[in-house]
C-alpha cells in the first residue's frame, strides 16, 4: 500500500533553541545558593577559589574519594610524529594545560556537583580493574555546573564498569545499558553549561598504539546514560572544539533537556558496527558541523530512537546527515526533524512512520519548509537555520493515505519519484515546474 506521511510540528525546536538563547541572557544580580546534597550522596562545589567535599576543602591525596590536583591528559606541542597523529592545530602548550584544575573522582558512589571551573576538568577514573566490576559505578548529578577546558574534554569518563560487549558477532539495535557505570543526572531546574576542547591520538611510547584519543566536550571511555530527576527540568548545554558528546561504545539518553554545539559530529558513539546511540526520553538540540565537517548524530553502529524529541543539524555542505549510521537508523517513536547534506536512510523495519527529502538542490539558511494537507492547512512550517538538501522526519501523528503537499519559501515543489518501505520512505525532491507548481503532492 502506498503511504503518505505528515511530519511533527516544530514546536520542539523553537523551544530548545529559546533554551539556548536563554543561557546567556539569564544571568542574576542575586547569588544562587549552593544546592545541598540529599542523604547518600557527595556534595562537590567547583570553584576557581577552591573546590570544596561535602563542605570541607578537597584533598589532593589521589587515594581520597574526591581530589584535586591530577595532571591533565592533552595533545602537548612541540613533539615529533612519534608523539601522536595531532597537527599544529591540535596542540597545547605545557603552561596552558597547567592553568587547568582537575578534579578527580575515584570512588563509586552519587556525587552531586555544582559550581564553576573557568579552566577545568572533571574526571571520573576508579582504575583499571573497575571495566569488569559491577559495583564500580559513579552517577553524576549535575546542579548548576559551568565547566570550561580549552586542552581537553570539560568532563570525562576514564574507567567505570562496562556493561556492554564489543562482540561485533552479537551486536544488536537493542541494548541495556542500565547497569553501566558512567550516568549523568541533570537536576530539576539546572542549567549546566560545558565547553570543551578534545585529545588527538596520542601513542603508547615506541608504538603507534593507541595511548589516548579523546574526541568529544564531553567523553566516556565506557557506555554511559544520561537522563533527568523527576521533573526532567535539567539543561545540558555543551560547546565543544571539536565533537560534543561521546562514548566509545553504547550512549542512552533517558531524558532531561540537552543541546550541542560542535565544530564536528554533536554526538559520536564509536565502536565499529557495536555503538549503540539510543534517545529514550527528553529534548536534544543539535547544531553540528560548524567547522569543515560533521555530522548531528554518528553512530559507528546503530542509532535508534525510541521517544523524546530531536531536532539535529548537520554541515550542509560535504555529505553530512542531521542523522548518520554505519549499522541502521531505528525511528520507533517520539519526534524527529534532521537536517543535512545527506541523511542516512532509515531502517525499514523502523516501528514508525517518517518522511525523507532530497532536494536536487542545496536550500539555502533562511529558507521556509512548509507542507499542508488537501485542504491547505499548514502542518509544518520550519524557517532553516543553516542550508540543506536532505530532511528527515517522523512522529506518533505521522498518517497514511492522505495527499501532502511541500513548499519552499511559497513555491510548491515537484517530484521525481516516490518510494516506501515498511515504515516509511523516501522522496527525491526537485525543482518545481515552469510555474512554480507541482503536478501533484506527496
Amino acid at each position: 500500500m502506498r503511504k503518505h506521511l505528515i511530519p511533527l510540528c516544530l514546536s520542539l525546536c523553537l523551544l530548545l533553541c529559546a533554551a539556548c538563547a536563554d543561557q546567556d541572557g539569564g544571568a542574576s544580580a542575586t547569588p544562587t545558593p549552593t544546592p545541598a546534597a540529599d542523604a547518600g550522596e557527595v556534595a562537590v562545589v567547583l570553584s576557581d577559589n577552591g573546590v570544596t567535599v561535602d563542605g570541607e576543602t578537597a584533598s589532593t591525596d589521589a587515594a581520597s574519594a574526591v581530589y584535586v590536583g591530577a595532571d591533565i591528559v592533552y595533545y602537548e606541542s612541540g613533539h615529533d610524529e612519534t608523539y601522536g597523529e595531532g597537527t599544529e592545530a591540535d596542540e597545547h602548550d605545557p603552561e596552558e594545560a597547567a592553568a587547568h584544575t582537575v578534579v578527580t573522582i575515584t570512588q563509586p558512589g552519587t556525587y552531586r556537583v555544582s559550581g564553576t571551573l573557568s579552566q577545568g576538568q572533571l574526571a571520573i577514573d576508579l582504575g583499571e580493574e573497575a571495566e569488569a566490576d559491577p559495583e564500580a559505578v559513579v552517577t553524576l548529578i549535575l546542579d548548576r555546573v559551568d565547566i570550561t577546558c580549552t586542552v581537553a574534554p570539560a568532563v570525562i569518563f576514564y574507567n567505570v564498569y562496562e556493561c556492554g560487549s564489543s562482540d561485533t558477532e552479537t551486536a544488536s539495535p537493542t541494548v541495556d545499558t542500565s547497569a553501566a557505570g558512567a550516568n549523568v543526572v541533570l537536576a530539576d531546574g539546572s542549567v549546566n553549561t560545558v565547553q570543551g576542547s578534545y585529545v588527538a591520538r596520542i601513542y603508547e611510547e615506541g608504538t603507534t598504539d593507541k595511548l589516548h584519543k579523546y574526541d568529544g566536550a564531553f567523553y566516556s571511555k565506557m557506555s554511559m546514560n544520561i537522563g533527568g530527576e523527576a521533573e526532567g527540568t535539567g539543561e545540558l548545554h555543551i560547546t565543544a572544539d571539536n565533537e560534543g558528546l561521546d562514548s566509545e561504545l553504547h550512549l542512552t539518553i533517558n531524558g532531561g533537556k540537552i543541546s550541542i554545539e560542535a565544530q564536528n559530529d554533536g554526538i559520536n558513539t564509536n565502536e565499529d558496527g557495536v555503538s549503540v546511540t539510543t534517545l529514550n526520553g527528553g529534548s536534544l538540540y543539535i547544531s553540528a558541523g560548524l567547522g569543515a565537517e560533521g555530522d548531528g548524530i554518528d553512530s559507528n553502529g546503530y542509532l535508534v530512537i525510541n521517544g523524546g524529541k530531536l531536532v539535529s543539524i548537520a554541515n550542509g555542505q560535504v555529505g553530512e546527515g542531521g542523522i548518520d549510521s554505519d549499522s541502521g537508523i531505528y525511528l520507533n517513536g517520539g519526534e524527529v526533524l534532521a537536517l543535512g547534506s545527506r541523511n542516512d536512510e532509515a531502517s525499514t523495519e523502523s516501528q514508525q512512520l517518517y518522511l525523507q527529502l532530497s532536494f536536487a538542490a542545496t536550500q539555502p539558511a533562511g529558507a521556509v519548509l512548509s507542507i499542508q494537507d488537501p485542504d491547505g492547512n499548514e502542518l509544518l512550517s520550519y524557517t532553516a537555520e543553516r542550508e540543506f538538501s536532505s530532511v528527515t522526519y517522523s512522529s506518533p501523528s505521522l498518517a497514511q493515505d492522505t495527499a501532502y503537499s511541500l513548499w519552499i519559501d511559497g513555491v510548491q515543489q515537484q517530484y521525481t519519484g516516490n518510494s516506501f518501505g515498511m515504515g516509511g520512505g523516501t522522496m527525491g525532491g526537485g525543482q518545481p515546474g515552469a510555474d512554480g507548481q507541482a503536478p501533484g503532492g506527496l
